[in-house]
């Protein structure tokens, strides 16, 4: 892991070419809240959520990986598992509360006509699943496993389908989401787990939720 001090998340934005335009405003990655969380505030270790039989992918996941396809490529010399430090901790809320902030929220309905759409909100908008997106491509850049962050399917309090990003570490499984800047364990967060990315392949997992959704209309 490479020390992902402000200056570094600000670079990735820049690299990867997203949000370059928002990554000029003024104190974009200064420092957080007083609020904000910390590791040491976090329980002990926690059970993860346990996979199981292998699930049908979204659609919209398949296609995106059809044009994006090095953000769903697995290395398997990677670790399994990310490793809370204080660093790694400061860096994931960082990037969950950043671009919660700088991304507009609208439905694939709304923009670009069809019900569902993944992509990595290269326009400054999107919904639930283009959050997660960016949001992953953000921490692999700053050197944590692509391994261990893996897109879900969950059934929201709405009772209607959304995306999360689900991060397996040594403290248990956190998740990051566009509807809270908090990066919550995931039994805290209310939702049905419905299935996730498996570890080596783009095949999928059940996490033994209710029946899938077809897709991820929720902003």
């Amino acid at each position: 892991m490479r020390n992902a001090d402000t200056g570094l998340l600000r670079t990735g934005l820049l690299k990867s070419g997203i949000l370059a335009t928002l990554a000029l405003c003024a104190g974009l990655f200064g420092p957080g809240p007083a609020t904000a969380q910390t590791l040491a505030a976090l329980p002990g270790v926690s059970a993860g959520l346990t996979p199981g039989a292998e699930a049908r992918p979204i659609l919209a996941w398949t296609d995106f990986c059809q044009s994006y396809p090095e953000e769903c490529a697995f290395d398997r010399a990677e670790p399994t598992r990310i490793t809370l430090t204080p660093s790694v901790w400061s860096t994931l809320v960082a990037v969950n509360r950043r671009v919660n902030r700088l991304i507009r929220p609208v439905t694939d309905q709304e923009h670009w006509g069809r019900p569902d759409r993944w992509d990595l909100a290269e326009d400054g908008a999107g919904d639930c699943e283009d959050f997660q997106l960016l949001k992953r491509r953000l921490l692999a850049e700053a050197g944590l496993p692509r391994r261990a962050m893996r897109m879900t399917v969950v059934i929201d309090e709405k009772g209607e389908g959304h995306a999360v990003l689900t991060l397996i570490t040594d403290r248990g499984d956190y998740i990051l989401d566009n509807k809270t800047s908090a990066v919550t364990a995931w039994h805290e967060t209310g939702y049905v787990f419905i299935k996730r990315e498996g570890q080596d392949s783009q095949a999928w997992v059940s996490l033994g939720g209710a029946t899938s959704p077809i897709v991820t209309a929720n902003r």
